[in-house]
Formats: structure tokens, sequence, C-alpha cells
């Protein structure tokens, strides 16, 4: 492998073959194994299949402080369409059996690629710094909750356990730009499930039913109400229904509907608040049906506050300052995403700094934000268009990982 630093095309090659190459979570075996392969050839102690799939590679130069830098593996169940040449034609099989487009839509691919490229960069420059440098590469963000699997497998009986857990998302800002946000930074989330039951018959007798549809419809609207009614102004918290089965045919009425909710916030009082609210209308709208059952409830992910440690974030953020120069760094505030890497630093007592990686074209960003256009001109994680152009997100991805993990490791003796 040529070094990341000096060979754009070497590490863009690499972004492609796991762009045109993604898994569904914890299904992450031909990435897995590439990413094993690389360390390996890096002269890294590589442990395999922490949590099922997931990657950690160690280096030791000496004395000083163990430094984790984390990137997640898994994409998502979507179909691209961005046109690219080399965007994903993959299939794969959710976790219900069904067979599904696959897509790094979230970025993840660019992530796996930066910290392979930071990796190398490292090992090329460890006579320069003393301490040992972590390597994680995570499976099942996006479903599973894959960092707390790693922990609950024993990742830190296994692996040296941080002083500091570094890393960094692609986001839909212009590329070469770097954002950090002191405190929560980024949303918990509550993954709810929904069973509701109705009684099936002849779309022609709707009186001898329960229809689950007009239970589900008045649901769906009534928790609209949540944030807009029971969360105060100062406050922040998202539900959002984003999925809704039920029935086969148009003259059928169906036993029951299943719906999938999204819900987002940043302060526990707030989360236990809305998820009792939620929980309420569900049962509420079953009861005034005169459902023959009261609902089902299942939770899936549960990712607490993304919590940027504000000593250790300002300690990042001022080496960034001085790598890249003020104008390339912003405060995003707190986002609504979420993610689960917090459970890495927590579970090893350690302070977390996780920021954003701008992957935008600056020209198509700077035109769009002009025109009062970003929500719909420029495509959002998770979107069948979402594409980071490769330069400069790459380089600046590389960049920062090395300079965050620099700052933090120690200074060989003399």
């Amino acid at each position: 492998m040529n070094s990341a630093a000096g060979d754009k095309t070497s590490l863009e090659e690499l972004y492609q073959d796991l762009h045109q190459n993604p898994e569904l979570s914890f299904a992450e075996h031909r990435t897995s194994a590439l990413i094993a392969e690389r360390m390996l050839a890096l002269g890294l102690e590589v442990t395999t299949g922490i949590g099922g799939t997931g990657v950690v590679g160690v280096l030791t130069t000496g004395d000083g402080p163990v430094v984790m830098l984390r990137a997640d593996m898994d994409a998502l169940p979507v179909l691209e369409d961005t046109g690219l040449p080399y965007a994903s034609t993959a299939r794969g099989v959710d976790g219900d059996g069904a067979d599904v487009p696959v897509m790094h839509a979230c970025g993840h691919d660019v992530h796996m690629a930066c910290l392979l490229g930071a990796v190398e960069q490292l090992v090329a420059a460890r006579a320069h710094w003393s301490g040992t440098v972590v390597a994680l590469f995570q499976p099942g963000e996006e479903n599973g909750g894959g960092a707390q699997v790693m922990v609950d497998d024993g990742l830190y009986e296994k692996i040296p356990v941080p002083d500091v857990v570094l890393g960094q998302h692609v986001f839909p800002l212009p590329a070469g730009s770097l954002g950090a946000h002191s405190g929560p930074a980024m949303a918990a989330v509550d993954t709810l499930n929904v069973r509701m039951f109705g009684r099936g018959g002849h779309g022609s007798e709707p009186e001898s039913t329960i229809d689950p549809v007009v239970m589900a419809a008045a649901t769906v609207m009534r928790l609209q109400g949540v944030v807009a009614r029971e969360v105060g102004p100062q406050e922040t918290a998202v539900v959002s229904v984003g999925s809704l089965h039920v029935g086969t045919k148009s003259n059928i009425i169906s036993d029951e509907a299943r719906l999938g909710l999204s819900i987002r916030s940043f302060d526990e009082g707030v989360r236990s608040r809305v998820l009792a609210s939620v929980e309420r209308i569900i049962n509420a709208e079953s009861m005034a049906s005169d459902a023959p059952r009261p609902p089902e409830f299942s939770y899936a992910e549960r990712y607490p506050v993304t919590v940027n440690d504000p000593i250790a974030t300002a300690r990042t953020t001022a080496a960034f300052r001085a790598a890249f120069g003020e104008e390339r760094l912003f405060d995003p505030g707190a986002i609504a995403g979420s993610e689960d890497v917090g459970n890495l630093a927590s579970a090893a007592g350690a302070p977390l700094v996780y920021w954003l990686l701008g992957g935008c074209d600056p020209g198509e960003y700077a035109a769009a934000e002009a025109a009062g256009t970003i929500r719909s001109d420029i495509p959002s994680n998770h979107s069948a268009y979402y594409a980071p152009v490769p330069r400069p997100t790459l380089a600046t991805g590389v960049e920062a990982l090395v300079v965050a993990a620099r700052e933090w490791l120690g200074n060989p003796a003399r």
C-alpha cells in the first residue's frame, strides 16, 4: 500500500473499493478481513472477531498514553442512486431475512479509509511519538449497537484500555472543514417497534372489524403533538415514525399494524418524559379503537447522548486550529443524529472527542447556501444520493486523525 499522504490515488482506490462493497451490520466479513490484512501488513498487532466482526489494531512505540481512533464499518439497506462510476450494486439479507440493496449511505466507507490512512501515517512517523495507538473498526453502528457489543465481548480484556477516544463522522458540510461541539454533541436515540392489534375482515364490512389502519393513522397524527405540546421551547426532542406497515390488499382489513419510531433527545429528563408520552398515546389510541389486545412495544437501538468532554475537546480543537487554521474550523452545535461511539469511552472511563468532517463539494455547498436551498440541493446522510467528494475529504480526514492522535500521544525520550 502506497503512502496515503503522498499518493491520494491509493487512498481513493481504497475508498472506492469499500464504497462498492458495502455490508450490513454484523455482516462486515469482507470489510473486516480487508482491514485486518492491511493493518497486519503495516505491522500492527491485530485482533479480529470482537463483537462478531470487529477488528482492532494496536501499535506501541514505548511508554505513553493509549489513544483510541475509531471508525464504523457497516452500511445501510439503501438502493444507491448517485450515478457514480463506483456506485454500489451490492445486496444483502436484513434482520428479517429480506433481500435488500446495500449502500454506504452514511459515509462509513470514508471513516474506514481515513483511519487506515491515518494508521499508515502514524506507522511511518513512529519514531516521533511514544505511546500506544488503538485503531478500532466497529461493526453494527447502524443497527445493533456494535460499540456495546464489542465491550460486552471483552473488548478491554483483549486490548489496552484507552486514555482518550477519538473519532469523526463525515457530514454534508464543505469538504476540508472540521467541526466539534463541546458537551452534548449528538442526541440519544431510542428505536421503538410497535405492534397494534385490530380485528380483520372484508373491506365491504368495516363495521364488523377493528381497523388497524385507522388506529395506526390516528396514532401517527397524535404522536406529532408530543414535541409540539409536551416539550418546552428550550428543550429538544424529535419523534419520527419512519415505518408503517399494515394490510396486503385494498379489500382486506388486516389484523394488525406495525410502526417503527425513532426518538431523539439530549437530556435524560426529556428523554424519559417523551418515551412515556409516546407509550401513553399508543396505548390510548389502541383503547380508543377497542383493540382486542394492548399494543406490544419492542426497543431496538438505544444509544446515549454523545458527550464530548469539554477539556479534551478544547485540547483537540486547539491542535486542529494550529494545523488547519481557524477558517476551517466551526462549531456545529448539537445535532439530532445519534452515535454509539460514546459507549467505548464510557466503558473505558475515558474522555471522548468526536468531530464532524465536511464531505460536500465546497462550490456546490456555497451555491446552495447562497440560494437558500441546502436542504433540497445537498443530499444528507442516509440518502440514496449521498456521496462525499473524495478530495479533499479523505486527505482532511486522515490529517485530522493524525493531528488529534499526535496531540494526545507522548514524545519519545531523547
